[in-house]
């Protein structure tokens, strides 16, 4: 690097560091999250339907549960029954439910 280019590389590396102290200077104003669709990801309507979430329901039923694998099929199938009416294909769902009750009906023979 010749001397010329380290003096413009030093040039433009002080006013870099000029403009980053004026940006860490600034509040940072408030993002302000404007949604027009529903938050499929953290609160989608078919779970939070009602009194209670579909999740608290779920966690406080398969506490009692005897094992991992028991509550978690209980959990599933408790999933499908909650939102039955809720999403598009109610007779899946309903399927679903029962195929972890089934799951879970053959595993505590």
């Amino acid at each position: 690097m010749g001397h010329m280019d380290y003096d413009n590389f030093k040039k433009e590396y002080n006013a870099f560091e000029e403009w980053n102290e004026e940006i860490r200077e600034r509040k940072p104003a408030k993002p302000q999250i404007i949604s027009f669709k529903p938050d499929m990801v953290n609160s989608p309507a078919h779970y939070t339907r009602g009194s209670q979430e579909v999740i608290d329901i779920i966690e406080d039923a398969i506490r009692d549960a005897p094992e991992v694998a028991e509550g978690y099929l209980q959990g599933q199938a408790l999933k499908y029954l909650l939102r039955l009416w809720l999403k598009d294909n109610p007779k899946q769902d309903a399927e679903k439910a029962v195929w972890y009750l089934n799951r879970l009906i053959n595993k505590l023979d």
